[in-house]
């Protein structure tokens, strides 16, 4: 299905994004998709063509979206794209992006089990020296790094093994971004960049 239909709705112009939506508990396909022409006027022409037409057992109705939707596809689309650009130079400091809230940082009980959670799951890929995970201030401010989190290796080796194992990886229904981090300014406690 996600094949048959990407090649589809490539036939009328080339994709700049497609993410077909999946359950995030059972994997499978919730029926629909985001799609984004790199020429967005074929939009209009490929909704007025597909609609109506029949896939396996689906009746497609194509339609073109709210900005808001289009925006969590371009987001999605730009993540996918960073997952596939080089992760710098490998440091022992491992940056996942994407792998929680700052909504889940904010209840002191759940911040310890994220904490725990991320040494068990850093801890499988080489010597874990320390977890950071930066927190918003108890006024609500957000602070830089806040949604963050960073792993220091003893190594290199474990800090690449986790790159590569961790980069990708959904953790709930957040698909992970894991980054080298610079070691002068974590050490420094500067986790903006």
């Amino acid at each position: 299905m996600e094949i048959a239909g990407k090649e589809l709705l490539e036939s009328f112009g080339p994709l700049l994004g497609f993410d077909l939506v999946k359950d995030r508990e059972t994997g499978n396909s919730k029926g629909y998709a985001f799609c984004i022409y790199q020429d967005l006027s074929v939009t209009d022409i490929a909704c007025a063509a597909l609609n109506g037409i029949k896939m396996g057992d689906k009746t497609l109705t194509p339609k073109p979206e709210q900005e808001s939707i289009l925006q969590h596809a371009q987001q999605q689309i730009a993540l996918q794209r960073l997952m596939l650009q080089p992760q710098g130079v490998p440091t022992k400091i491992v940056c996942l992006t994407q792998a929680i809230s700052e909504d889940d940082l904010r209840d002191d009980e759940e911040y310890g089990d994220i904490v725990e959670d991320m040494r068990q799951e850093g801890g499988k890929h080489g010597a874990l020296v320390n977890v950071v995970i930066p927190c918003p201030n108890p006024n609500g401010e957000s602070l830089p790094g806040v949604g963050k989190v960073f792993l220091e290796y003893l190594d290199v080796e474990g800090s690449r093994k986790a790159q590569a194992a961790m980069n990708g990886r959904r953790f709930g229904e957040n698909q992970v971004i894991a980054v080298f981090y610079p070691e002068n300014k974590f050490a420094q406690g500067e986790y903006d960049g």
